[in-house]
């Protein structure tokens, strides 16, 4: 049997802090920026789910709030919701394969995210969409190495996309700073051990198989439940390998291996991975299943969608969000950030 806390009945800002102060909220996600008065219990025995609300006054004593609640230091020190601005180093991303595949633009589309407010810069130089085939490493580093070094040594934080432990190793030395793998080091066996020698943060994202192959027909028992399961096992995997729950980011993998439904249900449950214990980072930005509700097509005209997803995820505490359109995305979380707590306009 296994039991899981889902905060709900969220409130931010002014109101947040005073509810959090007197004692009738917890702090989602280890700060005090948004508070949940409730929670969802949830016990899963087999193929049983059962569900019910208590008030958080009811259940201070349970342990698994704790864990909820808990101070997420890496996530504190990039001033959540932080963006991560996405450069993809490749000719068939696909949302903007080729207009980034040259070093120099690559930098130059980084600078230009940095500019905009992105506080990490994802550089990434193999495709992941659906239905993509992997590169030779030798590959993927000439495309990513010159990118990473020019904007390391700009003085922007870099985070490398990549699958590949050598890769992972190459970046480190070249510049970059957090590790953000698809598998959550799970594709290569040697992984593990390179992020344990690196130190460095790691950002685990869940997928249901390979890229090739995740969107033939994906199943889940119940996507959350299952996507939160495969993560805390990928948690404890790290931690054996010597890598610091501290250093850990996990990410749900919206689109990676899953359906209309499947997304929907994982977004609809986003404060359920806060009791994982680490950093939570949100990556909707363009993606496809945003063409069923939308009717958008073109990946690139899919911005409004995916400012709506940014602020789902901001307003759910997400510590990370993941995006194409920095500048658009930091403008809907100001604005929304504004409704949420008035007492930004005296600050």
């Amino acid at each position: 049997m296994r039991r899981y806390l889902r905060p709900i009945e969220l409130s931010w800002g002014a109101d947040a802090r005073r509810a959090i102060a007197a004692g009738r909220a917890g702090c989602l996600g280890g700060a005090d920026k948004i508070a949940f008065s409730a929670v969802e219990r949830i016990t899963r025995d087999g193929e049983s789910i059962d569900r019910d609300v208590v008030a958080y006054c009811d259940i201070r004593d349970d342990p698994l709030l704790a864990t909820v609640e808990q101070p997420r230091p890496l996530a504190a020190r990039f001033k959540p919701p932080a963006l991560m601005g996405i450069v993809n180093v490749t000719p068939d991303s696909f949302s903007d394969g080729g207009l980034f595949a040259v070093p120099g633009d690559a930098i130059a589309q980084g600078l230009r995210l940095a500019e905009e407010g992105a506080a990490i810069l994802d550089i990434g130089g193999e495709s992941t969409r659906p239905g993509s085939e992997g590169v030779p490493e030798q590959e993927e580093l000439a495309r990513i190495i010159p990118v990473i070094e020019a904007l390391a040594a700009a003085g922007h934080t870099v985070s490398v996309d990549t699958r590949k432990s050598a890769v992972m190793r190459q970046s480190a030395r070249a510049g970059a700073q957090i590790i953000n793998d698809v598998s959550a080091l799970d594709h290569d066996p040697m992984s593990l051990a390179v992020a344990a020698e690196l130190q460095l943060p790691v950002v685990l994202m869940h997928a249901q198989g390979d890229p090739k192959t995740m969107q033939r027909n994906p199943v889940y028992a119940d996507a959350a439940l299952d996507v939160y399961d495969w993560l805390d096992a990928r948690i404890a995997a790290c931690e054996k390998a010597g890598i610091c729950r501290d250093l850990l980011i996990v990410d749900p993998g919206i689109g990676f291996g899953k359906t209309l439904r499947h997304n929907l249900e994982i977004l609809q449950q986003a404060t359920l991975f806060h009791g994982l214990g680490v950093g939570l980072m949100i990556g909707l930005s363009r993606k496809s299943f945003m063409t069923k509700l939308t009717g958008e097509k073109l990946a690139a005209r899919r911005v409004m969608g995916s400012l709506g997803g940014a602020v789902h995820a901001a307003l759910n505490g997400a510590h990370m969000i993941r995006v194409h359109d920095v500048e658009a995305t930091r403008q809907a979380l100001a604005v929304a950030a504004a409704i949420v707590d008035p007492s930004i306009a005296e600050r």
